[in-house]
């Protein structure tokens, strides 16, 4: 499969920002779909996931409140709304697709199979 990461940009801080991750072909509905994000000297980090059929959500402490994932079955496509970003936001961000749903699984990313090329954004302050 492939999945294309879209919807990175340069936004203030306080601002907001929508990510989408778009798979290539007709989706297993269990499989999740996971964002990652990377900043620069840092370990990759698990953001937020959910089921192609809707199932979870799953969010990093720190962005629950203010991140929301969410699923489009008719586009293939998981939608990462983002508001209130911090400085701290500013990574690349990765979407990936793996088999197993679960707070132990989706936060892992050695359990995903597939990963997008990712997106950057940027958080001004």
């Amino acid at each position: 499969v492939q999945l294309q990461a879209s919807g990175g940009g340069l936004v203030q801080a306080g601002g907001s920002l929508t990510l989408s991750c778009a798979a290539s072909g007709p989706r297993k509905s269990t499989y999740i779909v996971g964002w990652f994000r990377q900043a620069p000297g840092k370990e990759r980090e698990f953001v937020a996931a959910i089921s192609w059929s809707g199932h979870g959500p799953y969010y990093a402490d720190s962005v629950k409140g203010r991140f929301t994932i969410s699923n489009d079955n008719t586009k293939n496509t998981v939608h990462l709304q983002m508001n209130n970003l911090e400085p701290e936001d500013t990574a690349v961000y990765y979407c990936s697709e793996g088999r197993y749903s679960g707070s132990y699984y989706v936060t892992d990313g050695k359990w995903y199979d597939y990963w997008g090329q990712g997106t950057q954004v940027t958080v001004s302050s």
